[in-house]
Order: structure tokens, then sequence, then C-alpha cells
């Protein structure tokens, strides 16, 4: 398209209150949450990040200690 169609067609708005008589400060309130809805709807897509394994129960689960030389110290060492 050409820029002149352009400026000849009128451009809808994206909002428009039906009822009521919304102010200013309240139409751009709610803008602000539409806008971070629909960024946290982007958000969304992205893959999910890989679980922490800091606070997981199976760290407090240890490998069995056979008797060996060192083997108490390996008892008490975690991993």
């Amino acid at each position: 398209m050409s820029e002149g169609a352009d400026a000849e067609r009128p451009e809808r708005p994206l909002l428009r209150v039906v009822r009521g008589d919304a102010t200013s400060e309240e139409v751009a309130a709610l803008v602000a949450v539409l806008r971070a809805t629909a960024s946290s709807a982007s958000s969304a897509s992205a893959p999910p990040a890989p679980p922490r394994r800091w606070g997981s129960p199976g760290r407090a689960v240890r490998a069995p200690v056979a008797p060996a030389p060192g083997g108490w110290r390996a008892s008490a060492l975690p991993g």
C-alpha cells in the first residue's frame, strides 16, 4: 500500500468504552493491566526452567558406605 492509502483509512481504536464514563487514568490503568497480561502470556511459551536440585529430598539419601580405609570419613561427607 502507498502512504496515501494509509492516510485515507481511519484507524480503529484498540479500546472503546462502551458503558460508563472512564477517566483517562482508569483507561491507562486498564491498558497497563492488559499489556502486563499479554507480556506474561508471551513468556508462558518460553521453555520452563530446569528444576532446582538443592532442595530435593533425594540429596539427603547417600550411597551406602562399604568398610574400607577412610570409610568413616566418606560416611560423613555428602555425595
